[in-house]
């Protein structure tokens, strides 16, 4: 996030793109329903009709995979209307008008056509975001799972440097980030071309810095994304992998083609917390502490670095992910000689300053937004306020395309995926608790009632789904939150699991799945 949790309160305007809020995210959700509550209006683009629409001015109800077409819809009506930011526009960006000649096309009749959006409400949209002073925009998957989403992310950047909604308070753009600690994670280098703070593999200087600290040689040639290791696995060039709290094979597209890449390996090691169905399929399981088992800090969704302490010891054989990982290391013929966690976490402050001012004992009682450089930094509650990293932010033409997989005679149903508030993302631990699974029991299929009449269902009644990649039985759920002619799974349930059916086709930059849009058919059983 660019901004603070804390800021949603104070947005005039809130723009939630791609994101079912109160479900994924519910404590942010409950805040921008008490910004609502304060006077600010609220703006909902998403293809279901998610429960955050109830508090909304405006629901746009696009297609699924057209946001692009809708938000450059959008920022044509901005400039037609004047409604640009034009000092911040001259002083801290460039190329814009290259890119506004390219909207000229993408006329709200255009944007129309191509989102299904009546004409009227992205008008609508575009005004109350262009006059707002202080708005926000939040997003999560539904923006990014995409063979486009990279240029989701791009058209929505741009909406918010054209109206100079950057490095302002209670502004931004505010990706939610799906668990507790994916922000420190990638924070840390966990993602194939960067060292810990963002810093690239492939930069000479920054390889020698690493290589000098940690006492090896180290490649310059960025690695694998965890989609592109499944296919390389299946390929035969990729030969062991070593999975860390993460349960691929129901989180993965194309389940089938997963579990086929898993068996191929020589060696596969799972290191969880339970037997999930990804540790089923390893060679090696290494039993981890949980959250409430260890020591060291999560950094959270707005940056900020928190403490975790151990309150309980792990049972039976379980340890701390560090201790594994360092006697890993250690059998190896490396050995990481730290003799407390603080050390490593100031090393990581060491080789990247926006923690450098960040240590336990000031986090003691409440954590810290990076960056924070020096030890008496107060921290940063949002980004770009005197410039952005790398000099003036560049406009880029953005143009939509359609998604990989859409709807045809042999599969006229467009299935998108995602979460409930019930069910934590594969269900591995909370469908492990009785009461949970009291209120959140099974797997369904939200159907369309004119879909479901068409088709003769009633509610309850099993179903077939049947994508070109496989097939899983489902009870139905006649509903009115996804529009005609889609249908919505939760990915939570292995009985029935939805990645059975997704596509595997890659956004060609940030290899993430297309898990939003995929054509499925439909039989009564």
């Amino acid at each position: 996030m660019t901004n603070s949790i804390s800021e949603i309160e104070n947005h005039d305007v809130i723009f939630v793109i791609g994101s079912n809020t109160t479900e994924t995210h519910p404590i942010i959700g409950l805040k921008i329903k008490k910004a609502v509550r304060k006077g600010a209006e609220l703006i909902v683009a998403d293809p279901r009709k998610i429960d955050l629409v109830r508090f909304a001015q405006v629901w746009i109800q696009q297609r699924p995979g057209t946001d692009v077409a809708l938000l450059n819809s959008m920022m044509h009506v901005i400039i037609k209307e004047d409604l640009i930011d034009k000092k911040f526009i001259d002083s801290r960006t460039e190329g814009f008008e290259a890119f506004r000649g390219m909207l000229d096309e993408y006329t709200p009749e255009v944007g129309e056509s191509i989102t299904g959006v009546p004409k009227e409400d992205i008008i609508k949209a575009a005004l109350l975001y262009g006059n707002a002073i202080r708005p926000g925009i939040y997003y999560t998957m539904g923006i990014t799972q995409h063979t486009h989403g990279t240029e989701n992310v791009f058209v929505i950047a741009k909406l918010a440097l054209m109206t100079g909604n950057l490095g302002r308070e209670s502004t931004g753009v505010n990706p939610l980030r799906g668990q507790n600690n994916v922000q420190g994670a990638t924070d840390m280098g966990c993602i194939p071309d960067f060292y810990p703070g963002y810093q690239k593999v492939n930069i000479r200087g920054v390889k020698e810095k690493f290589e000098k600290v940690w006492g090896v040689k180290l490649s310059e040639i960025p690695g694998l994304t965890a989609t592109e290791m499944v296919r390389s696995a299946n390929e035969g060039s990729l030969k062991a992998l070593y999975i860390m709290g993460e349960n691929p094979v129901m989180s993965d597209p194309h389940m089938t083609h997963t579990i086929k890449a898993f068996k191929s390996l020589d060696f596969l090691v799972v290191q969880d917390i339970f037997m999930t169905e990804t540790a089923e399929l390893a060679d090696v399981v290494l039993p981890a502490a949980c959250f409430a088992e260890k020591d060291g800090t999560f950094t959270n969704t707005e940056r900020r670095v928190q403490r975790v302490r151990k309150a309980v010891e792990a049972p039976g054989d379980a340890k701390e992910d560090s201790w594994i990982v360092r006697e890993l290391a250690k059998r190896f013929g490396y050995e990481m000689k730290y003799d407390f966690i603080e050390e490593v976490f100031q090393e990581a402050g060491r080789l990247w300053p926006a923690l450098g001012g960040i240590t336990y004992k000031r986090i003691a009682k409440m954590g810290l937004q990076w960056p924070c450089p020096t030890l008496d930094h107060p921290g940063t509650p949002y980004l770009f306020k005197g410039g952005f990293p790398h000099g003036k932010a560049l406009f880029t033409a953005v143009r939509y395309r359609p998604s990989e997989e859409l709807p045809d005679n042999e599969y006229p149903f467009l299935l998108s995926t995602g979460r409930q508030l019930f069910q934590y993302h594969t269900g591995s631990m909370t469908r492990r608790i009785e009461a949970i699974n009291m209120v959140s029991p099974e797997a369904y299929i939200e159907i369309n009632p004119d879909d479901a009449k068409q088709l003769g269902l009633n509610d309850g009644r099993m179903v077939k789904v049947t994508s070109r990649r496989g097939s899983i039985h489902i009870k139905a759920l006649i509903s009115d939150k996804p529009s005609k002619g889609m249908v919505f799974i939760p990915f939570h349930f292995k009985e029935a699991a939805a990645n059975m059916l997704t596509n595997a086709a890659l956004d060609p930059i940030s290899k993430i799945p297309e898990l939003k849009v995929c054509a499925v058919k439909i039989e009564k059983i």
